[in-house]
């Protein structure tokens, strides 16, 4: 089975390939730039030759003293073996200092460096072999426009001239220094960084199997970089913990509220069953129970028989609202008519305890939500100030306020209120201030647990309290639209 290699050596070996070429075409160009430059500077001191003795053979017309004037140039200039030629535009050679037969020579008008000249004003060629003097030669020509000639100066290329346009070696050995630095400091780097791939393989590792990871070690991470998606890596994983063993204790929660909630419907359902039972065994087995006794046990269980209804039909709209909400249909509700149905509704109720309703709700409480959840916020909490505040008492609705989001309403009245210990329990299922008094007075123990599943479908919070001069206050908002 082939081997494949370690994080580390892949590391280095990739990174020193891409490090060592870019090196490479860098020392390469330098190194030809370096060249080209010195052949400029080789090009520059030949043109200045070609200027000048332009300048002293322009108005030369003897042949013998033309000959005369470059032969003494030449052999004054510091440049040894210098060759001078004058061409015509045409290519013919007029003179060559280093051919007594120039007259004879072929015609120079396709040399590379004339052509450029008669192009550009000027042109050299470097390592040109001279096919009348079988030799290479550094060429350099210059146009002179108005005399129609290119004047030409050459030295031969040599290992002398080889050598002084070739590039300075003092540079290569310290692009091979630099180099060889550079490929040390990658395979620290290599080494530093394979130890930190190796640290989150073992994390990733124990992760996997679920195994304790020391934590610790996350201060050995560099600061930047890999150390910064390394602890974020870690965190995510301690996050991820923490969430999964919340999830898990809130499961056990949840399972644990199931189990007591299951047993107080159990419970409240029993009482209700067994009291209508019993009153029918009683009727059943009393043949000589005279009319008006059998009558009052009858209606005994009927309010039993209601009272069992309300109960079923309380924790089943509890059940829509935790598990069916998202299948809850919306629409347009209008709030104070929702409370001024609830008023006729409950009017035979109020008058009966002697009690007054002031609704102070505007006319334009308009929200979009689930009508049949908004109806029983304020059926609930309109039963529960029936059936606790007391004779004689007043029900009190106004909306307090508004914003872009919500309306704020409160709900209250001027009865006995409840102790402080009962207030944060209030909304809790089957929670009762007076359990006895509840029961004889038939209710549920979920109203105000609907209550608030209600207001939480509807984006709103609830929260009671006791008004100062005596009674309860429900305030809660509710979100104007409900997408």
């Amino acid at each position: 089975m082939e081997k494949k290699l370690s994080y580390r050596w892949l590391l280095f070996v990739s990174v020193a390939f891409v490090t060592l070429t870019f090196i490479g075409f860098f020392i390469f160009f330098q190194y030809s730039r370096e060249r080209e430059f010195k052949a400029e500077l080789m090009n520059v001191r030949l043109q200045d030759c070609n200027k000048e003795i332009y300048g002293e053979i322009n108005d030369v017309a003897d042949i013998h003293v033309l000959n005369s004037i470059i032969q003494t140039y030449a052999s004054c200039h510091d440049l040894s073996a210098l060759r001078l030629t004058v061409i015509r535009d045409d290519g013919r050679v007029l003179f060559d200092n280093q051919d007594t037969a120039f007259l004879k020579m072929e015609n120079h008008l396709n040399r590379d460096e004339v052509q450029q000249a008669l192009q550009n004003g000027s042109g050299f060629s470097i390592n040109r072999i001279s096919e009348t003097l079988d030799r290479n030669y550094f060429y350099s020509a210059t146009y002179f426009k108005q005399a129609h000639m290119v004047i030409r100066s050459s030295i031969p290329y040599d290992d002398g001239l080889s050598d002084a346009l070739q590039a300075d070696r003092l540079f290569l050995y310290f692009a091979l220094l630099v180099t060889l630095l550079i490929v040390f400091i990658l395979f620290l780097f290599s080494k530093k960084m394979a130890a930190y791939v190796q640290q989150l393989r073992d994390f990733v590792e124990k992760a996997e199997k679920g195994e304790e990871y020391n934590s610790d070690l996350i201060s050995e991470y560099p600061d930047k970089d890999l150390g910064e998606i390394s602890k974020h890596l870690v965190n995510v994983y301690k996050n991820l913990k923490s969430t999964k063993e919340a999830l898990i204790t809130e499961k056990e929660e949840q399972a644990r509220l199931k189990h007591q909630l299951t047993q107080n419907i159990a419970h409240e359902l029993k009482t209700p069953v067994c009291s209508i039972q019993g009153f029918l065994e009683t009727i059943l087995d009393n043949d000589t129970m005279d009319e008006e006794t059998k009558r009052q046990f009858l209606q005994r269980c009927l309010a039993q028989s209601n009272r069992l209804t309300n109960l079923l039909r309380d924790i089943s709209v509890l059940t829509r609202l935790d598990e069916a909400s998202q299948m809850m249909e919306m629409e347009s509700v209008d709030i104070a008519s929702v409370v001024q149905t609830i008023q006729k509704e409950t009017a035979l109720e109020i008058e009966k305890q002697n009690m007054h309703f002031v609704d102070l709700l505007p006319s334009s409480l308009i929200l979009n939500g689930n009508a049949s959840s908004i109806y029983s916020v304020f059926r609930n909490l309109t039963d529960n100030a029936i059936a606790y505040a007391g004779e004689g008492t007043t029900i009190t609705i106004r909306c307090t306020g508004e914003d872009e989001n919500f309306y704020y309403f409160s709900f209250a009245d001027n009865g006995i209120g409840v102790g402080e210990e009962h207030l944060t329990r209030l909304f809790e299922r089957f929670y009762r201030v007076d359990k006895g008094r509840s029961r004889k007075l038939g209710g549920t123990g979920l109203g105000l647990a609907i209550v608030k599943n209600a207001i939480i479908f509807h984006h709103g919070t609830i929260s009671a309290r006791n008004v100062p001069g005596g009674g309860l206050e429900f305030i809660f908002n509710l979100k104007k639209v409900i997408a």
